[in-house]
C-alpha cells in the first residue's frame, strides 16, 4: 500500500511541476522591419524600421506563437531548441510550422550589449520578419 501512495504522490508532483513550467509570455512590438528574397534566391535589404504596437503571445501550454497583427498569425512550435549564449546576445529559437505545414524558427534575441534589448525573428523560407519587443503588461490582470 505504502508503494502505491508513493507511486501517486511522484504522479501528482510531476504532473504538477510539468504543468508549473508552461507558462503565457506577452509582448508588445514598438517597431517592425522585414526582407525578402529576390527573384534569384538572395537576400535583399532590411526594410526601414516602421513603428507597430501588436501584442504577440509566446503559449507554452499550447505550444504555439500567436501575432495579433490585423490578420492573427498561428505558429505552432514543433520543438523548443536550447537556450544559446555568446558575449553579445542570448537566444531562444523555437522550430514552428504555419497553417500549411511549412518549417520554420522564430527566435527571441537578447542583445546584452544593447541595454538587454528584445527582438523576435520570424524567418521563414523567402522573408524575414524582425520586431522589436518588450513585456506586455496586461493592465486587467495586474
Amino acid at each position: 500500500m505504502m508503494r502505491v501512495f508513493r507511486i501517486f504522490v511522484f504522479l501528482v508532483l510531476t504532473t504538477w511541476a510539468s504543468s508549473a513550467q508552461a507558462q503565457v509570455y506577452k509582448f508588445l512590438t514598438t517597431g517592425f522591419s522585414v526582407m525578402e528574397r529576390n527573384e534569384r534566391g538572395e537576400w535583399g535589404k532590411w526594410s526601414d524600421l516602421k513603428e507597430a504596437s501588436i501584442v504577440i503571445m509566446l503559449d507554452t501550454n499550447k505550444n504555439r506563437f500567436v501575432v495579433y497583427s490585423q490578420e492573427v498569425q498561428l505558429y505552432n512550435i514543433v520543438q523548443y531548441q536550447p537556450e544559446e549564449e555568446n558575449d553579445t546576445d542570448i537566444i531562444n529559437a523555437f522550430s514552428c510550422s504555419d497553417d500549411d505545414g511549412q518549417p520554420f524558427t522564430i527566435s527571441i534575441i537578447t542583445r546584452k550589449n544593447q541595454g538587454n534589448r528584445k527582438q523576435l525573428y520570424i524567418n521563414q523560407k523567402d522573408f524575414i520578419v524582425v520586431y522589436n519587443i518588450v513585456n506586455h503588461i496586461d493592465k486587467n490582470h495586474q
